[in-house]
């Protein structure tokens, strides 16, 4: 890019780590990058040249952002120049109005997202590099004009008839010259509302996937806690038991409904994460018939699983390749009626490329599936469509996330009908391993099922645990299922009584909520951790959001385990037998230790 095509942007921080950052970010868009370290600075900056946005911190010494702001654009010059302020602080809505009405474009919060800084500053280059390009056209038309002047002076004496076609030509050719301005400004202005309104719809839909998943989760995790309390309860009505078990169930679907949402909005934007490693494909398909193995038996399916002698090795996410195969197996149950066969397949293909291919087929007897429907049975549609398609019913989103994920691995997968009442068969094509990729990277051992809850623990090995939930539902019931272990509980629905809480009984576990008002988990967390008291007591974040940048978040604040509600009592208590036996081990050295010395 020559240097006369560069536009000017104006860099205002008091900070200089800040512009360093800032360079860092923009350099890429090959532009004259100006540094100005205070609103006086920047106000003789402008003095010298024309820019094509500012980048403004709210908070400097002296003369703040919004002062700046206005000194700014109090000058015919600057009136329009376009301000993007940066914040360390969460503004009011009042501040953010007040920043609007001095003639910012938008806001950036600090830690920056370059990505986002970097996309807002280059729209506004290119509005400004359009609008000059206008005004040169303009000076054109201007010169243009000046010129026909004078050639209509000198002609008019001899050619006034050709000279009134000429002007009415002229005036014609300025008024669709006019007119095409004003479409080209109002395509940039519509351009502009179009990429804001879409950056604006995608961040609501993620915070309210991620706000409706914690608010669905909660009242979840007390469901699911009460139901872990009755499974440790002896229960001799057997209606009771058949309500239980009914709502065990149910619990478990909502829950996966709400996974499997989360999913489909991650594969969509393109923040769903694979960690891909070497997974033995057997493995895989085991565990997923465990899974959906429930399901199966209640409605009384005959499922048969054919495997292949020799492992299948493919690079993939074992977790999300047994998901794929669970969502397979879980829609052949539910859409077969009872008494059914469903059949489970996994078999080698050679690929035409000369590479191996792993062939999984879900085949079952069931309702079948309409020609008119397969064409986009992995595609989102409407109620009506479901009720009117005499096949696969439900939001159908399992069959949108098993396609996303096999893509993410590489793989293809495909819906093979006769029709109604004819039953189907899906089948998922992966790539496997070359035989050179395996022995470059051996897949570490797994233990495909979850380990079995464990028995009360001894009274040696009992802790004391403090649960910390604003809704007093799932924190009784995690109560009544600790205590039923054989563990000290003591319980706090808020931060500030989590913190005089811990001080009073000195918990080995805490067990914390995230999303309570007043003082959130985080905060109580990096509280608990700056005190040595508290450096060793296990954190276990409890919470309805499960994004990957909720994970970091909690590790960040000092959490060891981040659980998503409704949690894996399974899990929890193998974390917890983790923390006894530390414990207890510790203890045992101690005594040794001791016994050694007397000696």
């Amino acid at each position: 890019m020559n240097q006369e095509d560069k536009v000017n942007i104006l860099l205002v921080d008091d900070q200089p780590g800040r512009l360093m950052s800032y360079d860092a970010i923009l350099s890429v868009l090959g532009q004259n990058l100006v540094h100005a370290r205070s609103g006086t600075e920047a106000l003789q900056k402008l003095m010298e040249g024309d820019y094509a946005a500012i980048l403004l911190d709210v908070n400097m010494p002296g003369m703040d952002g919004f002062e700046t702001a206005t000194m700014i654009h109090q000058h015919p010059r600057f009136e329009k120049t376009p301000i993007i302020f940066v914040t360390a602080v969460h503004v009011t809505d009042l501040d953010q109005l007040k920043g609007y009405q001095l003639g910012a474009v938008d806001y950036v919060y600090v830690p920056v997202v370059p990505e986002i800084l970097r996309g807002k500053v280059e729209v506004l280059v290119e509005l400004y590099r359009q609008r000059r390009e206008l005004e040169r056209l303009n000076r054109r038309l201007a010169e243009a004009n000046e010129d026909l002047a004078d050639a209509n002076a000198a002609l008019q004496a001899e050619k006034a008839r050709e000279l009134e076609a000429l002007n009415a030509t002229l005036a014609q050719a300025n008024s669709e010259l006019g007119q095409a301005n004003r479409t080209l400004q109002a395509e940039v202005a519509e351009r502009e509302r179009a990429q804001e309104a879409l950056e604006a719809a995608d961040r609501r839909k993620d915070d309210f996937l991620a706000m409706l998943s914690h608010e669905l989760r909660n009242p979840l995790a007390a469901i699911q806690g009460a139901i872990e309390l009755m499974h440790r309860k002896a229960i001799d009505d057997t209606q009771l038991v058949w309500a239980r078990d009914v709502l065990s169930r149910q619990n478990r679907h909502l829950s996966r409904l709400i996974d499997d949402l989360l999913d489909v909005s991650r594969i969509t934007m393109g923040k769903l994460t694979l960690h891909k490693e070497p997974v033995e494909l057997r493995d895989v398909l085991q565990h997923a018939v465990e899974t959906a193995r429930p399901l199966v038996e209640l409605r009384r399916h005959n499922l048969t699983l054919r495997l292949p002698d020799a492992p299948l090795h493919v690079k993939g996410d074992a977790v999300r390749l047994s998901q794929v195969v669970c969502n397979l197996l879980t829609n052949a149950a539910k859409y077969t009626d009872e008494g059914g066969h469903v059949e489970l397949t996994l078999e080698y293909e050679q690929g035409r490329d000369g590479h191996g291919d792993a062939i999984v087929k879900v085949k079952d007897n069931g309702r079948g599936i309409g020609k008119d429907v397969l064409d986009r049975l992995f595609e989102p549609s409407t109620h009506e469509e479901r009720l009117n398609s005499g096949a696969h019913g439900g939001l159908g989103i399992g069959l949108i996330v098993v396609r996303g994920l096999v893509q993410m691995h590489g793989g293809s997968v495909e819906a093979r009908s006769e029709g109604a009442g004819r039953g189907s068969q899906f089948t998922v094509r992966l790539p496997l391993l070359s035989t050179e990729e395996f022995k470059m990277t051996v897949a570490p051992t797994r233990d495909p099922l979850p380990a079995a809850a464990a028995a009360a623990p001894a009274e040696e090995n009992a802790l004391r645990i403090l649960v910390v939930d604003d809704n007093q539902d799932s924190a009784c019931s995690m109560t009544l299922l600790l205590e039923l272990q054989g563990h000290q509980v003591n319980v706090a629905h808020s931060g500030q009584a989590a913190l005089q809480l811990a001080g009073q009984c000195n918990p080995d576990v805490i067990l914390l909520d995230i999303g309570m008002p007043g003082m959130n988990g985080y905060e109580v967390a990096k509280h608990l951790r700056s005190q040595p008291a508290f450096a060793d007591t296990l954190l276990i974040a409890v919470t309805g959001y499960g994004r990957a940048s909720d994970v970091k978040q909690t590790e960040s604040a000092g959490f060891d385990h981040h659980l998503v509600k409704p949690i894996d009592y399974d899990k929890l208590q193998s974390l917890l037998e983790a923390r006894s036996s530390r414990r207890t081990g510790s203890a045992e050295a101690v005594v040794s230790l001791e016994g050694g010395a007397a000696e």
